[in-house]
């Protein structure tokens, strides 16, 4: 295999994380905070080793090979990972390698999982650099989903192939449009967030670090708290509307902007997306009511709130919906595997796989009720191929399988049943707190052990960029081909 495409590719990405981590020293500077020196080494090392690695890789092949995607998408989230922990490494909180690298895979992932427990007293620039960090691996989420995974055929993202491009065999001049495409509605959708945000009652800088992990779907605050922390009924709806903004199908907003108005509400999977998440509030509100929790439109916006949070893979918390029985329990470790729709910022088993399940029951169920009827199935007013539904099963098999793997691996290191089961969840499917007095949504990672939080790293990771992607690099056959 020729590896220079792939290592021009991480170089340059790899510099452009170096550069970025001047953002956070000039947020330190500006308050005296001596970390700021942290950043400029940290940014300057990421910088001059990604250029060199660009340097000494480009001049080859302008096309990527799927060989080339399937390791390219893989090695870029651990070689990311590991220069974005540098500056939570070298900061001055104290923190351990095993705790850097934790914080950086979940912010990269957009996972939001967090070991830190004083971010009041955090210095400015980390927790910028966590933000952008959300930002940056939200972006390059929504490419990568886009312009990689429909050409790689995984998990049935094939469907969406000739919704993006006309010459899927082209990977990089795909990427490179869509990269440009998707970076102006993102930044538009972030700068908007922010204004709300502000506008709110949230400090300038509190907004826009809590934009970009809205948008992003990641969940990172500046307060322990999380949302909770600002008491606010506007700053609560404005991060339900964005977390919902960032879950959608970001090759509808492109197609809104050149004028097709009703291609977003027409699509089958934000309709089944948003149905999904008005019925599970509704589930939600008669579960506080019920119990004597909360009442009318506190009742609402906490269930609407907590159940887009988790949906959504986002993490924010407004309240410990855990302690509101047993039932409210079982509905949030359910919906954690949902996920957003394909092509957004989201995370999950993802919405349009849930309607592939559901169309191939319903014709099974037709075939057996009526064996000579002729019945097609379609998604969103197409022929839905045979390759999706295949690609589709097997990955939901492999999905629930790895949560299982997971969840016994964390068990095996001491962890109860609860913890274990809800960390492979929130793992698997990138969505931040957990079940339980520990990892719960007033809870962080923090206590748990250096082998529980590499298994977690590990298992953000593999959700994030769809199973598939990671495991095939384990297959014999993928080197030898």
């Amino acid at each position: 295999m020729e590896f220079r495409p792939v290592l021009m590719i991480i170089g340059a990405l790899t510099a452009t994380l170096g550069v970025a981590m001047f953002l956070p020293a000039i947020a330190d500077a500006a308050v005296g905070n001596p970390d700021w020196i942290v950043f400029v080494a940290s940014g300057l090392f990421t910088a001059l080793a990604g250029a060199g690695a660009w340097a000494a890789s480009s001049g080859g092949a302008r096309q990527l090979s799927t060989r080339q995607a399937f390791m390219l998408t893989a090695l870029v989230w651990i070689v990311l990972s590991a220069f974005g922990s540098l500056p939570l490494f070298w900061s001055g909180l104290g923190l351990s390698f095993t705790d850097a690298v934790f914080e950086s895979v979940s912010g990269l992932t957009t996972t939001g999982a967090t070991i830190m427990t004083e971010l009041e007293s955090a210095p400015p620039g980390l927790l910028l650099w966590r933000g952008l960090l959300q930002w940056f691996g939200g972006l390059g989420i929504v490419v990568m989903a886009i312009a990689v995974l429909p050409m790689l055929q995984v998990g049935g993202m094939q469907m969406f192939r000739a919704e993006a491009f006309e010459t899927p065999d082209k990977i990089l001049p795909r990427a490179a449009q869509i990269a440009g495409g998707m970076t102006a509605i993102y930044v538009g959708l972030t700068a908007a967030c922010a204004a709300f945000y502000w506008g709110a009652g949230m400090s300038l800088f509190d907004a826009i670090v809590h934009s970009m992990t809205t948008l992003a779907t990641g969940g990172y605050s500046t307060r322990n708290g999380s949302i909770e922390s600002y008491h606010s009924t506007a700053i609560d709806y404005i991060a339900v509307a964005f977390m919902i903004l960032g879950s959608l199908p970001f090759l509808l907003y492109l197609r809104l902007l050149r004028g097709q108005v009703w291609s977003l509400l027409r699509d089958s999977q934000v309709k089944t997306f948003l149905s999904l998440i008005a019925v599970t509030s509704a589930i939600i509100v008669g579960v506080q009511v019920g119990g004597g929790f909360h009442t009318g439109e506190e009742a609402v916006r906490h269930a609407l709130f907590s159940v887009t949070s988790v949906m959504t893979g986002t993490g924010y918390a407004t309240i410990d919906y855990g302690a509101w029985g047993p039932l409210s329990v079982t509905v949030f470790f359910i919906i954690t595997f949902f996920g957003g729709c394909a092509g957004s910022t989201s995370c999950g088993i993802k919405t349009f796989r849930l309607q592939v399940l559901y169309i191939d029951l319903r014709h099974h169920i037709q075939q057996i009720l009526f064996p000579s009827g002729v019945f097609v199935r379609r998604y969103n007013r197409r022929p839905l191929p045979e390759t999706v539904s295949a690609s589709v099963m097997s990955f939901v098999f492999i999905y629930l399988l790895a949560f299982f793997v997971l969840a016994l691996a964390l068990s095996l290191t001491g962890l109860d049943t609860t913890t274990a089961l809800s960390g492979a969840a929130t793992a698997i499917s990138n969505v931040g707190p957990g079940l339980g007095e520990i990892i719960g949504p007033t809870g962080t990672f923090q206590p748990l052990s250096d082998i529980s939080k590499w298994l977690l790293a590990a298992g953000m990771i593999l959700g994030r960029l769809e199973l598939f992607t990671v495991l095939v690099l384990f297959m014999p056959r993928f080197w030898r081909g």
